[in-house]
């Protein structure tokens, strides 16, 4: 595998994460319906245990990536239809959602970007790369498990503290002069593996939110590439779409914490281009 720890064994987080990025490779550079290589052949390869690799299967194939057929192996699933609602001429505010949202830290660590996040990054597979696992809890309460790769060029010296409290692009623009503008994302229904199930405090197979997104500066450059995983049971997302003409209107300021959004993002005047107004509301 091209993306490895700069030192030390990778906890269990940072494991999955990278067997999850290794199989994600191997979908995309094949073809729909190609087979991809045996559950044992997988474990061989990357040196992890069958539970471990099966857990990063059956999370993509909840998510339709891969398709499993009895006593045939593994293929390449079918492409998704994706609707992608654009618009050059409106700004996206996104309301906070509810509750007093905090962090903990599950995993920090320096390491190699490898092909598929080098790739969203637009970096050398060599290039280093800050990789950070959180677990998102409001009122005390677990809520969503965070994978962030941040482009260690543009963070030096960032800490663990500066991931665990207060708002992270908040950070990134008073300490290390990244001043984020925009973002694609996408998301997708899935279900949570028995490990994302344990820290998130429900049952295995529950449903779930994937967010991924792909956050740029003023410059163009890609900042962080993120995928989130956020309690099905607690979340609905309501899009707001201008089917006509409106009248201008001044922007709501942005604060709090927005679902695959780390809270303070794209804040003090940075828009963002999209054709929707996204509301995530928390559902009782």
């Amino acid at each position: 595998m091209n993306t490895e720890a700069e030192s030390g064994v990778p906890g269990p987080v940072l494991k999955r994460e990278l067997v999850r990025d290794h199989i994600l490779q191997l979908i995309e550079s094949q073809r729909p319906g190609d087979p991809i290589p045996s559950e044992r052949t997988l474990c061989a390869r990357l040196g992890v245990s069958r539970p471990t690799l099966r857990a990063a299967v059956d999370e993509l194939v909840a998510a339709g990536l891969l398709v499993r057929e009895h006593g045939r192996g593994m293929f390449v699933a079918p492409e998704k239809i994706t609707q992608e609602l654009v618009s050059g001429e409106q700004a996206m505010t996104v309301p906070q959602a509810d509750g007093v949202w905090s962090s903990r830290l599950l995993e920090f660590t320096t390491l190699r970007a490898g092909a598929r996040i080098g790739h969203r990054l637009r970096l050398s597979p060599a290039a280093k790369i800050v990789y950070v696992a959180r677990l998102r809890l409001v009122d005390g309460t677990p809520m969503a498990i965070e994978h962030l790769h941040i482009r260690a060029d543009l963070v030096p010296g960032l800490t663990p503290r500066e991931l665990e409290s207060g708002d992270l692009y908040d950070h990134l623009r008073r300490h290390h002069d990244v001043h984020v503008r925009e973002a694609v994302q996408g998301i997708e229904p899935t279900v949570v593996t028995r490990a994302e199930a344990e820290l998130l405090d429900v049952p295995e197979l529950s449903p779930a939110l994937l967010f991924e997104r792909l956050t740029s500066d003023v410059r163009g450059r890609p900042v962080e590439y993120v995928h989130s995983l956020y309690r099905g049971d607690r979340y609905r997302i309501v899009s707001r779409l201008t089917l006509g003409p409106t009248a201008e209107a001044a922007p709501e300021p942005s604060s709090g914490h927005h679902p695959g959004i780390p809270p303070g993002d794209f804040a003090h005047g940075d828009p963002v281009a999209s054709s929707t107004r996204g509301d995530v509301q928390q559902a009782p």
